[in-house]
């Protein structure tokens, strides 16, 4: 098993978000990095595509970016070492936890799916998928829970526990280095289309969109941390403002509290239909779970 080694907006609009994020105590400056400055992901002989070019007309221009390029030297140090990286210490307790029986059913992870490096493989790339048992997509914490209260017979895990977020990261790991290739089109199509409606909806007090700052300003900082093109092929994630492992969700609704809007729930259809239009607009980068982040 695979653990620790062990389109620019127009000017009126541009000037409406910099006025909102001043008054947020917001700094813009400086400008993207460019290819030749940064150094390439490599974890343990593993290479990572952090640059993919982009199909045509995608509203990010020619070229996807991972959010690993836009972090500092030193945390991207921490991600290059998988004994460095301090996600891992969830990632081994969710390998131990694979193999541990629990719940009416006496079962384990392991009792259905076998070796999580085989079964796993590809997994953490095509989420949020679709089921036709449920009738919508489903989210790798959804499939868990599945699995857990309908197989195992156990209590379901909540979404930002570490149990869950340990799980997700060592599923994800799994799928280390494959494309982002989630579904796009079947019944999948209007899900996409609800999570794209909602990025580029404003909202809030500062009346903003997730595409004025990670479409708009990419590159540039709001005060110590550079925006990235807001991909989410390193969810969950080590963020080192939380000094812990979050989920994509969380980080969801961290941006919607900066914009002072009310956030939609942890696994809402707004924010499942978000990521299945965000994984699609990253399509092509490289997972790269359990990623580090500033």
């Amino acid at each position: 098993m695979r653990t620790r080694r062990t389109g620019k907006g127009g000017t009126r609009a541009g000037i409406v978000v910099a006025a909102a994020m001043c008054s947020m105590g917001v700094l813009l400056v400086g400008s993207y990095v460019s290819a030749e400055q940064v150094n390439r992901l490599t974890i343990e002989d593993l290479t990572i595509e952090t640059r993919v070019a982009a199909p045509e007309g995608h509203p990010l221009g020619s070229e996807l970016i991972s959010g690993w390029e836009f972090r500092t030297p030193e945390t991207q140090v921490l991600q290059q070492d998988d004994f460095q990286n301090p996600a891992f210490l969830w990632v081994e307790q969710a390998e131990e936890a694979w193999e541990t029986e629990e719940g009416a059913a006496g079962k384990s992870c392991a009792s259905c799916h076998g070796d999580a490096s085989e079964s796993m493989a590809g997994v953490r790339a095509q989420m949020p998928k679709w089921n036709a048992a449920a009738g919508r997509p489903m989210t790798m914490e959804q499939h868990i829970n599945a699995c857990r209260t309908d197989r195992m017979e156990a209590e379901a895990w909540k979404w930002e526990s570490d149990a869950m977020l340990g799980m997700t990261a060592y599923l994800g790991l799994q799928s280390r280095g494959l494309p982002v290739a989630v579904q796009t089109d079947g019944p999948m199509a209007d899900w996409i289309a609800r999570g794209k409606e909602l990025y580029y909806s404003r909202v809030g007090q500062l009346d903003m969109a997730c595409a004025n700052c990670h479409e708009g300003y990419y590159g540039q900082y709001i005060r110590a941390d550079r925006l990235s093109q807001g991909h989410t092929n390193g969810f969950p994630t080590y963020r080192l403002k939380w000094q812990k492992l979050g989920s994509l969700h969380r980080r969801f609704s961290g941006c919607m509290k900066q914009v002072r809007a009310v956030p939609y729930k942890r696994g809402s259809e707004e924010f499942v239909a978000l990521e299945a239009y965000l994984a699609s607009r990253g399509g092509g980068l490289s997972v790269e779970t359990p990623a580090v982040r500033q």
